[in-house]
């Protein structure tokens, strides 16, 4: 099996990492416009060699693992190349725009859009870790339009991979991803940018900021270059959940001016279901 990987970064290097355990007599190829990502991917045993779009022809699977901004540039380009029995599958955080790029390309039926929701706040090849799907949901959009063959070998390889798969339109995804991925990251950034301001004027804060805050601002240590064309692409669903974000950090904020903590207390208490809602999802340490 010869496997391309394009973007040899955190979600390629853990899914070469995962293919190379469970499939030993795997051939794995690197494609990145970043050398030095190549060649730590190869003195990592990430992957075998660094080739190009002229090698895929040869490829049985693609994984285009890429800034989504780029991967709507480059997945025509990509299906281009490939030939009639490879399939090409993506993991960008975004799937509407993806899934639009090719819609009319002949090869439409080669490609599977996939977002592994999966994932670190650290970057590059480096960050790449063993198991990292085990566990996790993969969501498929537009599944019908990808030719049983291809789909069937994938989803052998996701779920070898212990990936649990979901099926889903790509307008759905993009809004419910708003909700528990990009608001996540924005509160995560701009909580970040808030204590970053206040330690300007007061050096202590660091020192009394505790696992709470780590674990809340962790997403802040995020690729901004990663996470911008996320916004971009997904801007109208971004606005709306950052909309109902702010009015309940108003309604949060009016509860305490008015002391009515019994309300902050029913808020807070009705918000703990939470608990059961997330109970078994399991956490990327």
């Amino acid at each position: 099996m010869k496997v391309f990987i394009i973007g040899i970064g955190l979600i390629g290097g853990s899914f070469a990492k995962d293919l190379k355990r469970l499939h030993s007599d795997a051939q794995v190829f690197g494609i990145d416009t970043n050398e030095a990502h190549l060649d730590k991917a190869i003195e990592l045993g990430l992957i075998d060699e660094k080739l190009d779009y002229n090698a895929l022809p040869d490829a049985d699977m693609v994984l285009v693992a890429i800034p989504v901004d780029v991967l709507v540039n480059e997945l025509p380009k990509i299906l281009d190349a490939v030939g009639e029995d490879t399939v090409v599958f993506d993991a960008g955080s975004t799937k509407s725009l993806v899934c639009k790029s090719v819609e009319n390309h002949p090869k439409r039926r080669n490609f599977l859009a996939c977002h592994p929701i999966a994932g670190t706040e650290f970057s590059g090849p480096e960050a790449a870790i063993e198991n990292l799907y085990n566990g996790k949901t993969n969501i498929i959009c537009e599944v019908e339009k990808t030719a049983f063959k291809l789909q069937e070998k994938a989803l052998q390889l996701f779920q070898d991979m212990g990936m649990r798969i979901r099926y889903m339109n790509a307008d759905a995804h993009d809004k419910h991803i708003a909700y528990v991925s990009h608001l996540s990251h924005i509160s995560s950034f701009m909580l970040g940018k808030t204590v970053i301001e206040k330690e300007k004027n007061e050096r202590d804060i660091f020192d009394m900021a505790g696992s709470g805050f780590e674990s809340t601002v962790r997403l802040a240590k995020s690729s901004p270059a990663m996470w911008t064309p996320i916004f971009e692409q997904n801007k109208e669903n971004v606005i709306e959940t950052l909309q109902e974000y702010i009015l309940n950090l108003e309604s949060f904020k009016k509860m305490i001016e008015e002391n009515d903590f019994e309300a902050v207390y029913e808020e807070m208490n009705n918000t703990n279901k939470i608990k059961q809602i997330l109970n078994g999802i399991p956490l990327t340490k």
